[in-house]
């Protein structure tokens, strides 16, 4: 868990004179957001902050007494190579640049006339820090095989490896200032992971999410940004916008394929520059809160189309979670009609039903074109229903016949492939249908009913058919 200062590291502040650090320091602030600071106005102090461990960048004056910077430059290259080091000089001499980063330097700058290039710069090397960081994190936690915080995916019901290397990811990112782009089909559980990533990096704070599918560029701005007092007709009072009211948290944008293309220059500006406008003002806000946004759209295939800027979308695809489908993972099934069921029985206030043994061998052949919110709302229609001990399996053959779970009329290329061989002879007609009949009994574990309704035949015909070749 992280608090509000920015970076999660210290930036050391080197410099002999007191006004220089603090005006740094505001400058630092007020134009980049960046909070996180340590001053030191003795050079001789510089080794023993950093012995502390808690330092990841460092500014460095030239000109000092005691100890000169060029001289402190070559001590902190040499005892922490890990820590990049920009150097700040009151002259501009192209020599003394040069020998700086020979000497292991990471930037210089003049400090009269570049302040805004400075800010830029230490942003830079903030990303470059962290971007490092995560990496070895990342490398760290998928060889361990390990969550430290498994907590903090609660919700999500699953054991499924493929979820388990994800969260292992999240955990990996969770410290990272970057956005995160959850994408996946609709009801796989995007805000569940938006969820799981505020409570491990941001928990004390507010997670706010706004669903900007269907907002024009007027009203995704005024709920964004906010605006002041007469900002247009019917402004009669100041609103926060919501990047102010999830300040030091997390802010998730849902359903940000749906982005109209003037909405996502606002957003891009607000990611690159970490500051935005309410409307009606003509003074910058700072952004504080973590961005995370989720989508159901192939964002790729958009911003090839051109329905989506490509800048935001390398900007988006820093961390990239892609959450997959329920029939990738077949077996969360069972744990989620379990939870579901003993969350409906909770909420009506009835006992938790007897499941069975049919049922989660008919949904493991049920390709779920909703996911988890689809199992969820087949669960509560069911429990809706149920009266007896035994839960009845008619409510949910319903719903799959509803969403036209019928075989298919056409074999995939793979199927048909391994079943005709251009070089061999065709198989007769009773063979492919003993096939056929071999297969649908193996998938439906010997039930014939639901054999029956895997390759669209009648369990009279199929039972008929399965005595004819016995």
């Amino acid at each position: 868990m992280i608090d509000s200062l920015y970076p999660s590291f210290g930036i050391l502040l080197v410099d002999d004179e007191e006004a220089w650090l603090r005006s740094l320091s505001m400058t630092l602030g007020l134009s980049g957001g960046i909070s996180n600071l340590v001053r030191c106005s003795d050079s001789r102090e510089v080794m023993g902050i950093l012995a502390q461990g808690q330092i990841g960048l460092v500014l460095l004056d030239l000109n000092m007494p005691n100890l000169s910077g060029e001289e402190l430059l070559k001590m902190i290259v040499q005892e922490y190579p890990a820590i990049p080091v920009i150097v700040i000089s009151g002259l501009n001499q192209v020599e003394t640049a040069v020998e700086c980063m020979k000497h292991g330097g990471y930037d210089f700058f003049v400090k009269t006339v570049e302040e805004e290039r400075l800010v830029q710069g230490v942003q830079r090397a903030i990303r470059m820090i962290e971007l490092q960081r995560e990496n070895r994190e990342i490398s760290s936690r998928m060889l361990s095989g390990k969550l430290e915080h498994p907590e903090a995916f609660a919700d999500i019901v699953t054991g499924d490896p493929k979820m388990k290397s994800i969260f292992r990811y999240i955990e990996a990112v969770s410290r990272s200032s970057q956005p995160v782009l959850i994408t996946g089909e609709s009801g796989v559980g995007k805000e569940l992971v938006a969820r799981s990533i505020h409570r491990l990096s941001r928990s004390q704070k507010k997670l706010v999410s706004v669903n900007v599918a269907g907002l024009d560029d007027n009203v995704f701005s005024d709920t964004l940004f906010g605006h002041t007092r007469g900002a247009f007709t019917g402004a009669e009072f100041a609103r926060k916008g919501m990047i102010e009211h999830a300040a030091d948290g997390t802010l998730f944008l849902d359903e940000i394929g749906d982005l109209s293309i003037p909405s996502q220059v606002k957003l891009l500006r607000l990611l690159q520059e970490g500051e935005y406008f309410p409307l009606g003002s003509d003074l910058p806000k700072r952004m504080n809160a973590r961005v995370v946004v989720a989508t159901h759209h192939d964002l790729a295939t958009k911003q090839a189309s051109g329905d989506f800027r490509k800048d935001l979308y390398y900007r988006l695809c820093a961390h990239h979670v892609q959450i997959p489908p329920l029939r990738e993972r077949p077996g969360d099934i069972v744990p989620l009609l379990d939870h579901f069921l003993e969350e409906a029985a909770h909420e009506m206030g009835k006992k938790k039903p007897t499941v069975p043994k049919e049922l989660p061998v008919l949904l493991s052949n049920y390709p779920f074109p909703g996911n988890v919110r689809e199992l969820r709302s087949m669960v509560y229609d069911a429990m809706s229903l149920h009266e007896s001990r035994m839960l009845s399996m008619e409510s949910f053959k319903r719903a799959m016949d509803k969403e036209g779970f019928r075989p298919a009329d056409k074999a995939p290329a793979e199927v048909a492939g391994s079943v005709f061989v251009a070089s061999a002879p065709l198989p007769s007609a009773r063979a492919v249908m003993d096939h056929l009949v071999a297969e649908a009994m193996r998938r439906a574990e010997g039930n014939q009913s639901i054999a029956a309704r895997l390759i669209g035949v009648s369990q009279p015909a199929l039972s008929k058919r399965l005595k004819k070749g016995s």
